[in-house]
């Protein structure tokens, strides 16, 4: 039985969705992006992950099951999970004996943020609310999450606005959803790319 959560889908099918599951290319296209860059292994994961991110949203975007659905939003929690764990190491100076608590910290957060707002984007609130925290703590890269911040705000109030908009617009706005997301995790991975490879280079270039 297949799950009618948006506004495009008006029936069973995998091609009952098509931009909802054509726009999942973004998250390909960012990855890609990210894989050409020089980057260390723990980092190197993010454009994996970020291409996981957008596989799981096809697969429900198609097949449109339930378990298609768990898959997306659990591809979704484990880069952002991810994502702090790094953040804490390459910008914080934590060691990765440490950095990890930054995981369960940032879980007892969104549930925490979850159970206040329970209506809306309450689910992916925290996300929003982690950017403008990690603004500051950047440092020279503040630039980078306030963006990424702003434009996951935009691509939030496109998402909320899928079913309120459905009679104005039928294709539906969640498919911005997936390009404006997919050009936010760029954003931050980006970031802490050019910051680890800056260095990297450097020293590469003072040993030749």
């Amino acid at each position: 039985m297949s799950v009618d959560a948006y506004c495009e889908r008006l029936g069973p099918g995998l091609w009952a969705e098509p931009l909802n599951a054509l726009t999942n290319l973004a998250f390909l296209l960012a990855a890609l992006l990210l894989l050409r860059r020089q980057a260390p292994p723990s980092l190197r994961a993010l454009p994996v992950l970020l291409a996981l991110v957008g596989v799981a949203s096809l697969s429900f975007h198609t097949f449109a099951t339930r378990l298609t659905g768990a898959l997306d939003s659990a591809f979704i929690a484990v880069f952002v999970l991810y994502y702090v764990v790094v953040f804490a190491h390459q910008y914080r100076r934590i060691p990765w004996s440490q950095a990890w608590i930054a995981a369960p910290v940032f879980i007892v957060f969104a549930i925490v943020v979850g159970l206040l707002v329970r209506v809306g984007p309450g689910i992916y609130l925290p996300a929003l609310l982690a950017l403008l925290v990690l603004a500051p703590l950047s440092g020279r890269d503040w630039r980078w999450f306030a963006g990424a911040a702003a434009v996951f705000a935009a691509s939030l109030t496109l998402r909320t606005l899928d079913d309120p908009l459905c009679g104005a617009i039928p294709s539906g706005t969640h498919f911005l959803w997936h390009v404006l997301n997919a050009v936010t995790l760029w954003l931050v991975s980006e970031a802490i790319i050019r910051r680890v490879s800056g260095p990297r280079r450097a020293r590469a270039a003072s040993r030749s």
